[in-house]
Protein backbone atom coordinates (compact mmCIF):
# COMPACT_ATOMS: atom_id res chain seq x y z
CA UNK A 1 0.00 0.00 0.00
CA UNK A 2 2.70 2.37 0.46
CA UNK A 3 2.26 3.18 -3.46
CA UNK A 4 -0.98 4.53 -2.84
CA UNK A 5 0.02 7.38 -0.81
CA UNK A 6 -0.73 5.39 3.24
CA UNK A 7 0.19 2.33 5.20
CA UNK A 8 -1.99 -0.17 6.59
CA UNK A 9 -1.73 1.00 10.46
CA UNK A 10 -3.34 4.34 8.39
CA UNK A 11 -6.09 2.87 6.90
CA UNK A 12 -7.43 1.23 10.25
CA UNK A 13 -6.68 4.67 11.77
CA UNK A 14 -9.03 5.86 9.48
CA UNK A 15 -11.64 3.32 10.40
CA UNK A 16 -11.22 3.89 13.59
CA UNK A 17 -11.75 7.56 13.33
CA UNK A 18 -14.09 7.73 10.91
CA UNK A 19 -17.10 7.40 12.82
CA UNK A 20 -16.53 10.15 15.15
CA UNK A 21 -15.64 12.38 12.63
CA UNK A 22 -18.87 11.90 10.69
CA UNK A 23 -21.13 12.18 14.11
CA UNK A 24 -19.53 15.47 14.73
CA UNK A 25 -20.37 16.62 10.84
CA UNK A 26 -23.64 15.52 11.47
CA UNK A 27 -24.18 17.52 14.60
CA UNK A 28 -22.98 20.34 13.17
CA UNK A 29 -25.32 19.77 9.83
CA UNK A 30 -28.10 19.17 12.80
CA UNK A 31 -27.28 22.89 14.41
CA UNK A 32 -27.92 24.02 10.68
CA UNK A 33 -31.45 22.55 10.25
CA UNK A 34 -32.36 24.16 13.54
CA UNK A 35 -31.41 27.14 12.59
CA UNK A 36 -32.99 27.07 8.77
CA UNK A 37 -36.39 25.99 10.30
CA UNK A 38 -36.40 28.55 12.85
CA UNK A 39 -35.73 31.83 10.20
CA UNK A 40 -38.63 33.76 10.19
CA UNK A 41 -40.17 32.02 6.67
CA UNK A 42 -43.57 30.46 5.45
CA UNK A 43 -43.46 26.55 6.92
CA UNK A 44 -43.57 25.89 3.27
CA UNK A 45 -40.27 27.68 2.13
CA UNK A 46 -38.60 25.92 5.23
CA UNK A 47 -39.55 22.66 5.02
CA UNK A 48 -38.50 22.62 1.08
CA UNK A 49 -35.33 24.42 1.60
CA UNK A 50 -34.64 21.72 4.52
CA UNK A 51 -35.49 19.23 2.05
CA UNK A 52 -33.21 20.12 -0.60
CA UNK A 53 -30.34 20.93 2.12
CA UNK A 54 -30.67 17.09 3.03
CA UNK A 55 -30.65 15.72 -0.24
CA UNK A 56 -27.65 17.65 -0.71
CA UNK A 57 -26.03 16.91 2.49
CA UNK A 58 -26.48 13.31 2.64
CA UNK A 59 -24.44 12.71 -0.54
CA UNK A 60 -21.33 14.03 1.24
CA UNK A 61 -18.58 11.90 2.40
CA UNK A 62 -19.22 13.48 6.00
CA UNK A 63 -22.79 11.69 6.68
CA UNK A 64 -21.82 8.56 3.75
CA UNK A 65 -18.45 7.03 3.07
CA UNK A 66 -17.45 4.12 0.59
CA UNK A 67 -15.40 2.03 2.92
CA UNK A 68 -12.67 0.80 0.57
CA UNK A 69 -8.77 0.72 0.99
CA UNK A 70 -8.60 2.50 -2.34
CA UNK A 71 -10.88 5.41 -1.36
CA UNK A 72 -9.09 5.89 1.62
CA UNK A 73 -7.45 9.58 0.09
CA UNK A 74 -10.61 10.47 -1.64
CA UNK A 75 -12.60 10.40 1.43
CA UNK A 76 -9.57 12.50 3.41
CA UNK A 77 -10.05 15.36 0.52
CA UNK A 78 -14.15 15.57 0.71
CA UNK A 79 -13.82 15.19 4.54
CA UNK A 80 -11.63 18.01 4.36
CA UNK A 81 -13.17 20.20 1.28
CA UNK A 82 -16.52 19.42 3.27
CA UNK A 83 -15.11 21.26 6.33
CA UNK A 84 -15.98 18.36 8.18
CA UNK A 85 -12.07 17.42 9.02
CA UNK A 86 -9.18 19.53 9.27
CA UNK A 87 -5.30 19.15 8.42
CA UNK A 88 -4.70 18.58 12.01
CA UNK A 89 -7.33 16.03 12.12
CA UNK A 90 -5.02 13.70 10.49
CA UNK A 91 -1.93 14.38 13.06
CA UNK A 92 -1.39 10.95 14.04
CA UNK A 93 -1.83 9.41 10.73
CA UNK A 94 1.70 8.74 8.40
CA UNK A 95 3.78 11.79 7.25
CA UNK A 96 3.50 9.21 3.50
CA UNK A 97 -0.51 9.99 4.13
CA UNK A 98 -0.48 13.73 5.46
CA UNK A 99 2.29 14.48 2.42
CA UNK A 100 -0.10 12.94 -0.21
CA UNK A 101 -3.34 15.10 1.21
CA UNK A 102 -1.40 18.32 0.68
CA UNK A 103 0.13 17.70 -2.14
CA UNK A 104 -3.60 16.63 -3.73
CA UNK A 105 -5.28 19.68 -2.09
CA UNK A 106 -2.51 22.06 -2.92
CA UNK A 107 -2.51 21.02 -6.87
Amino acid sequence: MQERGFTEKDWKLFRSKIAGWQEAYMDRLNKEYINLLNEHANPSDKFWRLEERIKKDKKKTGVRAEMSRSKLIYNIISLMNEGAICFEDLEEFSDQLKETVKFIIER
